[in-house]
């Protein structure tokens, strides 16, 4: 786990000596991207606000005992997703159970569905070039923007965390394993189902246009 280097220990110190440009400018670093993975957890914007907003207030109260065993940004983050857990659980309760469909992300399932394939295991359907259609270069195209966001939703909740975290925001793979408290082995399953489950969403649209 990386500690604080010296520009995080200086820039922790005056947030705690109440500077309130270096708090602005922490909000400005960290907000958008606070707010887009509050969303993977919480079913609307206002409750994605609600979560950031509460995660402010906790890193304000919370900087004088703040360790430093982390870095300032996944502290704030791990903060962030505490609350967007227990605030997606409560919306959870509110859900008939009739409604909820099955989202076992542990259970083992198949890269490519096998209707793909015919009697003698060839291709019936073959896969369009994903290379260079990945989740993130698809989020730069605007015709697909809404389209791929509404698959992103559609994930079970640990895989849209860790695919929004790697091709939407970015991250490194050792900073999503910090913040959601995975092993390698688990965030690369995850993202490998994310993408995967997202690439033949995004076939079937395409397909159907």
């Amino acid at each position: 786990m990386a500690e604080l280097d010296r520009d995080d220990q200086a820039f922790v110190a005056r947030l705690r000596q109440g500077d309130e440009a270096a708090f602005a400018a922490l909000i400005d670093r960290h907000h958008g991207a606070l707010r887009r993975l509050a969303r993977t957890f919480v079913s609307s914007d206002a409750a994605a606000d609600e979560v950031v907003q509460d995660t402010w207030v906790a890193v304000l109260d919370g900087l004088s005992t703040f360790e430093e065993r982390s870095s300032l940004k996944t502290w704030i983050f791990r903060i962030l997703v505490n609350r967007a857990r227990t605030k997606g659980v409560r919306e959870a309760r509110t859900v008939p159970m009739s409604s909820m469909g099955s989202d076992d992300e542990d259970a083992p399932e198949p890269v490519v569905d096998a209707a793909r394939f015919d009697g003698r295991g060839m291709w019936s359907a073959p896969p369009q070039r994903w290379e260079s259609d990945t989740p993130s270069k698809l989020l730069l195209r605007k015709e697909l923007v809404g389209e791929l966001e509404r698959a992103i939703a559609q994930l079970p909740e640990r895989q849209r965390s860790v695919v929004v975290m790697r091709d939407a925001l970015g991250w490194s793979s050792e900073e999503v394993c910090s913040v959601l408290e995975l092993n390698e082995t688990n965030q690369r399953v995850l993202l490998h189902r994310a993408r995967s489950r997202l690439r033949a969403m995004l076939e079937n649209y395409k397909a159907g246009r």
